[in-house]
């Protein structure tokens, strides 16, 4: 195991610390003041701060940072871009597994087609209401297929406030705790060679197309969006990154061949490509 991974896998440890000493505390009526409870919690997060500047700082850090990596777009269509590195980094507000350049993308096929956010009602949404869900995405260049984990349902979308704080301060810190493939959801990886992998996440329940060792050709469908881990609405994650493992790798910057990299909010067409035979 690396140390890396040891350093996650002890975040990870510390947090359910954090829990079992609250319940502890409040169940066994212990004399210690409670805000001592929130050491193992405060350790976790200053362990994860250091593990993410390791190797001469963070991934975006201008003394570190790769130069963009240039591939195909991973849809066709209609799409709108959220949460991109464009705007900020890191993207997702961390740079915890490998997403310092990650990209949400949410199929617009036509404007008005999107369910809106409610701040009330419908609580959730199934995911057959959005036009993301079960739409194919796309290998971005000629890789192998080294990592694919299936087998998470497809949950509800969250698109209400309540259920949008449900899923941020309960499910996504239960989630967390439970590992990153709780975080991403069904995923794919591919390594596109030069030490540069990219990673697929929230994909839909047995929809993979392909197993772990295929070669795939830009442009071939891998998979289709679904809503799988911690994921409020049916959606694409994309990143790219330097190991194959989302839970110890680091971000690596991209830009979309025709395309570049979209803001958040901006909405891009990607022509549909010509047929694909596996390689």
């Amino acid at each position: 195991m690396s140390a890396r991974k040891l350093a996650m896998t002890a975040f990870r440890g510390l947090q359910l610390g954090f829990i079992a000493l609250v319940t502890a505390h409040i169940c066994l009526g212990w004399g210690y003041p409670i805000l001592w409870s929130l050491l193992p919690l405060l350790l976790a997060y200053v362990l994860i701060t250091v593990v993410n500047r390791w190797g001469g700082g963070a991934p975006d850090h201008p003394r570190v940072a790769r130069a963009p990596v240039e591939v195909e777009p991973p849809v066709t269509g209609r799409w709108s871009a959220l949460n991109s590195p464009a705007d900020r980094t890191p993207s997702h507000g961390v740079h915890a597994y490998g997403q310092t350049y990650a990209i949400d993308v949410v199929a617009e096929p036509e404007p008005g087609a999107r369910p809106a956010f409610s701040p009330l009602w419908p609580l959730a949404r199934r995911p057959t209401d959005f036009p993301a869900f079960d739409v194919p995405f796309r290998a971005v260049a000629d890789a192998t297929v080294v990592r694919v984990s299936d087998g998470q349902r497809d949950h509800l979308g969250r698109t209400s406030l309540p259920g949008l704080l449900y899923l941020m301060l309960v499910e996504g810190s239960v989630r967390e705790m439970g590992g990153v493939h709780r975080i991403i959801g069904n995923h794919l990886v591919l390594d596109l060679g030069d030490g540069t992998y990219a990673a697929y996440a929230h994909v839909r329940r047995d929809s993979f197309t392909v197993r772990e060792g295929d070669r795939v050709r830009a442009g071939q469908v891998l998979a289709r969006c679904g809503n799988s881990g911690n994921s409020s609405e049916p959606h694409l994650h994309f990143q790219l990154m330097d190991g194959p493992d989302p839970d110890t790798a680091r971000g690596v910057p991209f830009t979309w061949r025709g395309i570049g990299v979209p803001r958040g909010g901006e909405v891009f067409d990607v022509p549909g490509p010509a047929p694909v035979a596996p390689a």
